[in-house]
C-alpha cells in the first residue's frame, strides 16, 4: 500500500489522520506548532487526496486495512497518532489492534445509535451534493462571511473566523472525493466501533461542547468502549478542534503524546 504523506519538523514522530472527504492540508492549522517539537506525518488516506482508492477504499474496514498495511511498510508500527473524525475512529481502531503508541481521537465517528445514525447521512449527504454542486464557484461563497458561516455551520463553531482560502480548499476536497458517498452510508449503517485499546499508551479522546455531526452525547459511549482512556472536552469547539481551538489543540496533543509509554 502507497500512500502519500508529508514529512515537517523534528523529533519523535506524530502521525495526523484526517477526516471524510479531506486531505493531509486539513492539519495546516496546527501542523506548523506541532512541528516545533515533533516529526510530523501527515498522510492522505486512499481515495482522498494524492492517494489513489482502493477497491474497498468506500468502507470503514479497507481504509483501516490500507492504514494497517502502510504503517508495517512504512516501519511506523507503534507511532503516536492524532486523527480527526473518521480518521479518529482510525487511529481508535489501530490502538485496538495493538498498532498505535500514544492516540488523541478528536471527535471520533463510529459511535452513533438508533435516530443518530439517520442524522449524521441526512444531513451530510445534502451538504456533499450542495457542495459539489457549487464547487465552481466556493472560492468566492467562501470569501464571504455570510457564506463561509452557511456552509460551514455544522462542522464549526466559529466559522466566520475560519480563513476563507483554507475552507474554499477543504470543501472542494469533500467535491472532489470519489468514495465519500460510499463511506457515509459504510459509516451510517455499520457497526458501533469496539475497544478496548492494546497500548500501555496513554489515549485521549477530545470531544467539542458544540459539535452538531458527532453529537457530543457520543463520548460516553467512546469512553466505554476505550475505559483506559482520558476525555477531553473542547468547551468552544464544533466537530474540527484544530480548526476551531488550534492552540488549544495542540496542548492536548503534545501533552498526550509527550509521556507516551513504548509497548
Amino acid at each position: 500500500m502507497t500512500m502519500h504523506y508529508t514529512r515537517t519538523g523534528r523529533g519523535k514522530p506524530l502521525l495526523l489522520v484526517h477526516g471524510l472527504g479531506a486531505t493531509c492540508r486539513s492539519w495546516d492549522t496546527i501542523s506548523p506548532a506541532l512541528s516545533q517539537a515533533r516529526e510530523v506525518i501527515a498522510v492522505d488516506l486512499p481515495g482522498h487526496g494524492q492517494t489513489p482508492e482502493e477497491a474497498d477504499s468506500g468502507t470503514f474496514d479497507g481504509l483501516a486495512r490500507s492504514l494497517n498495511d502502510w504503517l508495517g511498510a512504512e516501519n511506523l508500527t507503534g507511532i503516536d497518532m492524532v486523527g480527526s473524525s473518521l480518521g479518529a475512529r482510525l487511529v481508535l481502531e489501530m490502538s485496538r489492534r495493538g498498532q498505535a503508541g500514544a492516540v488523541v481521537a478528536l471527535d471520533p465517528g463510529g459511535f452513533w445509535q438508533g435516530w443518530e445514525r439517520t442524522f449524521f447521512k441526512a444531513t451530510i449527504t445534502p451538504s456533499i451534493a450542495l457542495v459539489r454542486a457549487l464547487r465552481p464557484a466556493l472560492s468566492a461563497i467562501t470569501g464571504n462571511v455570510a457564506g463561509r458561516t452557511a456552509l460551514m455551520a455544522q462542522l464549526s463553531a466559529r466559522p466566520w473566523a475560519l480563513d476563507p482560502a483554507f475552507v474554499a480548499r477543504e470543501l472542494k476536497s469533500l467535491a472532489n472525493t470519489r468514495t465519500v458517498n460510499s463511506l457515509v452510508k459504510d459509516l451510517a449503517n455499520g457497526a458501533m466501533q469496539e475497544g478496548p485499546a492494546n497500548t500501555a499508551a496513554p489515549v485521549v479522546i477530545g470531544w467539542g461542547r458544540k459539535d452538531r455531526l458527532c453529537l457530543p452525547q457520543q463520548a460516553d459511549r467512546a469512553i466505554k468502549a476505550f475505559p483506559e482512556s482520558a476525555m477531553h472536552w473542547f468547551e468552544r469547539s464544533g466537530h474540527f478542534p484544530m480548526w476551531d481551538q488550534p492552540e488549544e489543540t495542540v496542548r492536548v496533543i503534545l501533552d498526550a503524546t509527550s509521556i507516551s509509554v513504548s509497548k
